[in-house]
């Protein structure tokens, strides 16, 4: 195993822990009660939550290839583009980590930096003439073979999880 692979693996159970360990803490919580006239953040917490799903799907690689893909870009090119685009929608939507959990945003954070990994394993692997179709295929082929292509899912999961606890 290279080191890349180490640490891709480190990530996730890592997220997976902690994923575990914030439902664990927060289901016996009580939320204090907020008075009739006080300011409600609930709102934009929801509305925070509703944004970083939006993000979670956007960053879903299927998602992602399909919504940057542009015939007759180099491999290197494509490579490219979909870091930048992964980094864009991210960096679009910080703000939205000072209405929710650190764990919910952990969770997003390391869904980009382990899609931004896959993209960068994959590429490394596509030779230096070969064209971007090349690479979206490549990724394709990884996500349906490899369980870590998922990870947006499980990162939906804690977020629609917390959003539906602030529902209540």
């Amino acid at each position: 195993m290279d080191l890349n692979m180490i640490s891709l693996i480190v990530s996730t159970v890592a997220l997976l822990i902690a994923l575990g360990t914030f439902y664990f803490w927060n289901s016996d919580r009580k939320k204090p009660r907020a008075s009739a006239d006080s300011f409600s953040a609930r709102p934009l917490q929801l509305q925070a939550y509703e944004r970083l799903a939006m993000l979670a799907e956007r960053l879903a690689l299927p998602n992602l290839i399909s919504r940057v893909n542009q015939s007759g870009l180099s491999a290197r090119e494509m490579h490219m583009l979909l870091l930048e685009s992964i980094k864009q929608e991210y960096d679009y939507n910080a703000t939205q980590q000072i209405y929710v959990s650190p764990v919910a945003w952990k969770a997003v954070s390391n869904l980009r930096d382990q899609n931004m990994l896959i993209i960068n394993q994959v590429a490394s692997t596509i030779p230096a003439e070969g064209k971007g179709v090349d690479l979206n295929r490549q990724l394709i082929e990884f996500i349906m073979k490899d369980k870590r292509g998922e990870l947006h899912s499980i990162v939906l999961e804690a977020l629609n999880f917390e959003a539906k606890k602030l529902m209540r």
